[in-house]
């Protein structure tokens, strides 16, 4: 658990948000200073990494001079890995501060509970934590070596000419596991066997955990799911098409999935 009583020495770097765009100077730098150079709210502690400290905050009237909004995807590649790491984290931090103001059951203001992640109500005694909503993630294959075929879909809102595995979000009382299956059949009405899960990875867009899983073809024809899955087909893995960035679970499980094929990699879960 972070320091939440952290105070902010001279070195400290600051992930500040206009909204949900991350504020970087002119050097495309994080602010760093005891304090910030403009008014901001919602400071919040993230605590220290290797001896340094990060916290975050917001401001609601837009970039101040000397600094610009950058959407948060764009700043992979942008700032250091570890950095990049945590500004997703301080993004949640500071989405669940803005959207968590009033207590849900009473109205009443929310304060923070000091000594861990929440909010507390001093009416009713409710707690909140940062919301996490986790998504299974599939991508299922059929056949072997150089003939495999990886099952990609596209929703209305990808970039044009990319695809990547099926996903859902978790319904309450749902396991993974048949979320995944749930999921699949919804969306492209195929059966699955085999399912293993590979890998997760925190995904701030906005509060998202992906669980990968990779998974063998059982059966069913392709349908995909009006006003959810624009395209859904099977492809070589020797000709696939455009895909989602390095940085995504998804891409992960494609690689992979290519690896295993192609290069005769291992295709069990690390």
């Amino acid at each position: 658990m972070p320091d939440l009583t952290l105070v902010p020495g001279e070195q400290a770097r600051w992930f500040v948000f206009d909204g949900p765009r991350l504020l970087l100077d002119d050097q495309e730098a994080l602010p760093t200073g005891a304090s910030l150079p403009f008014p901001a709210q919602d400071v919040t502690p993230l605590g220290a990494l290797d001896g340094q400290q990060f916290f975050a905050a917001s401001v609601t009237a837009g970039p101040p001079p000397g600094f610009s909004a950058h959407a948060l995807r764009a700043c992979f590649g942008r700032l250091p890995d570890t950095e990049m790491g945590l500004a997703g984290y301080a993004a949640q931090v500071i989405d669940f501060v803005r959207t968590h103001r009033f207590c849900g059951r009473c109205a009443a203001p929310l304060s923070d509970s000091g000594h861990e992640r929440s909010r507390t109500c001093p009416a009713c005694g409710l707690t909140v934590y940062p919301r996490v909503a986790p998504v299974a993630m599939v991508l299922i294959r059929r056949g072997e070596g150089h003939s495999t075929e990886l099952l990609l879909a596209r929703g209305p809102h990808f970039a044009p000419g990319v695809y990547s595995a099926l996903a859902g979000f978790v319904e309450p009382s749902e396991t993974l596991e048949a979320a995944a299956h749930r999921e699949v059949q919804e969306e492209v009405g195929v059966q699955l066997t085999n399912l293993r899960y590979v890998t997760s990875q925190p995904w701030p867009f906005p509060h998202s955990l992906m669980l990968g899983f990779e998974a063998e073809y059982a059966g069913g024809t392709i349908t995909p799911q009006p006003g959810e899955i624009e395209d859904a087909r099977w492809f070589p893995v020797t000709a696939l098409p455009g895909v989602p960035p390095p940085f995504s679970v998804a891409r992960t499980l494609i690689d992979r999935a290519v690896g295993a094929a192609l290069g005769g990699v291992a295709s069990s879960a690390p």
